[in-house]
């Protein structure tokens, strides 16, 4: 299938920054989902969103290097492909200013019937949204 990337950017908040100095492993995993949901809002109607929801089977994230506080970040993401109710979605988080790889992440999702949570096959109508 293969998407077109979708991005944003982002400034490292203070919140984000551990004991170490550097942002916590957890808010590179929060950017994964925050970018895919941004994603999904963009590409669909309310129509849409009402019908379905996403949820996570799992996570596949590799750290490559660290970001600070006050970095600027380019969250760029995109779908692989899907097959039946599933989507292989990847994203990739980059130092703006150095263009360095920090994180890259891979996530199976499971679309879902809004009304009974119960997986259902992507249609022709939301593939070719990501198109």
């Amino acid at each position: 299938m293969n998407s077109k990337v979708f991005q944003t950017h982002i400034t490292v908040p203070k919140s984000a920054i551990d004991d170490m100095n550097h942002v916590n492993n957890v808010m590179y995993l929060q950017w994964v989902q925050e970018i895919a949901k941004k994603h999904w809002e963009t590409k669909t109607n309310q129509e849409i969103r009402n019908t379905y929801v996403w949820v996570v089977l799992n996570h596949y994230i590799e750290y490559h290097s660290p970001a600070l506080e006050n970095d600027e970040l380019t969250l760029q993401t995109w779908i692989d492909h899907h097959h039946g109710a599933k989507s292989e979605r990847h994203t990739k988080i980059i130092n703006t200013s150095t263009q360095k790889t920090l994180v890259t992440a891979k996530t199976m999702w499971c679309l879902l019937y809004k009304e009974t949570l119960r997986p259902t096959r992507i249609n022709k109508e939301i593939s070719t949204l990501f198109l």
